[in-house]
């Protein structure tokens, strides 16, 4: 029964609404965050003309304005189940600083036994904290480095998983209306699962590394600020192990020798993404992602707006977006909460 429930609960491991295609590990930290970003179709390397995405690219953060503190959540198909928070705050003059976390999870997974008979609802969470820091090295450059703490919770008997990546990002202001950004994202990222505990002498330690990704953006302001677009291309390059099998003779002795060849797969990616100020308190969003992912059902168009309104001395945004995710799996709504302290 153990090997069933792990076999099950593996094949949504790596659980993302992005693809229906195979993941790597950490898929759920890759569908974007917050309403405006996956509204923008997460094209947002470049884009220091708001607020600061410190999520997209660490050098974003010394663009944050004020303190403020953002609530996401997502309403997703098939028991799935999102989650943001961040805070983020300029360090005067020169730096600034978020901290956030993103939960995701699949729950009432069926769990059954080798006769087929239902046995009990399983669940799978992962999380990803994460810290960003941004200094201006100049007026017209700022760098940044994220460190994210990953961790995943598959089942009772597996230990959970934790892992360290890093990001490293860096802005460009070409002039007052484009900005140019670039980021390497999820460095040194892996899951190490140990099933010793639940298989004893057949288990084993298998490794999942991360794709390492490197993102190029671009940001350009236009009609005297109120339309902003964003482009963003991305280089991911994803390690995989190739096992294969033989027999050879040691003396007169046949045996199965397991040859191990590493691989690196790259895909290349792109994703647009735009915003307009209607009024002052007023914007609609609107993007596609996953531009390149190899079949026009792997799109992922994305739409949203904002409303801002004070209250009192503090400032209110309500943000909302909508994507359709990719490959039939259906559709995705969020909405943001951000206040300004």
């Amino acid at each position: 029964m153990r090997r069933i429930r792990i076999l099950i609960v593996l094949g949504v491991l790596v659980w993302s609404g992005a693809e229906a295609r195979a993941q790597a590990a950490g898929a759920f930290a890759r569908l974007g965050f917050g309403a405006r970003g996956i509204a923008m179709g997460n094209a947002l390397a470049a884009d220091g003309f708001g607020d600061g995405g410190p999520y997209y690219n660490p050098a974003l953060a010394p663009f944050t304005s004020r303190q403020n503190l953002e609530l996401s959540a997502a309403l997703m198909r098939f028991d799935r189940e999102l989650q943001f928070v961040q805070f983020s705050a300029p360090l005067r003059p020169r730096a600034g600083i978020a901290l956030g976390l993103i939960h995701a999870g699949v729950s009432k997974i069926d769990g059954r036994d080798g006769s087929g008979f239902h046995t009990e609802d399983l669940s799978v969470d992962e999380f990803a904290l994460f810290l960003a820091f941004g200094l201006r090295l100049s007026d017209r450059v700022t760098g940044g480095i994220g460190l994210q703490l990953f961790r995943t919770d598959l089942l009772d008997g597996l230990d959970p998983v934790n892992s360290v990546g890093i990001d490293l990002g860096l802005t460009v202001r070409v002039s007052d209306d484009l900005r140019l950004g670039f980021v390497a994202d999820d460095l040194l990222a892996r899951y190490s699962f140990d099933t010793s505990g639940l298989f004893g002498e057949g288990g084993k330690t298998t490794s999942d590394r991360f794709p390492t990704r490197l993102r190029f953006g671009a940001a350009y302001r236009l009609l005297d600020g109120r339309l902003t677009l964003t482009g963003e291309y991305e280089a991911r390059f994803t390690r995989r192990d190739r096992r294969t099998r033989r027999v050879e003779l040691f003396g007169d002795v046949p045996r199965e020798v397991v040859d191990t060849e590493t691989l690196t797969l790259q895909e290349n990616r792109l994703r647009f993404g735009g915003e307009y100020r209607l009024v002052e308190a007023f914007v609609v969003r609107g993007g596609v992602d996953q531009l390149g992912s190899g079949e026009v059902d792997g799109l992922k168009p994305t739409a949203g707006f904002m409303v801002e309104q004070p209250l009192g001395n503090l400032r209110v945004r309500a943000e909302y977006a909508f994507a359709l995710e990719p490959f039939a799996v259906g559709t995705m709504h969020l909405l943001s909460l951000r206040i300004f302290l």
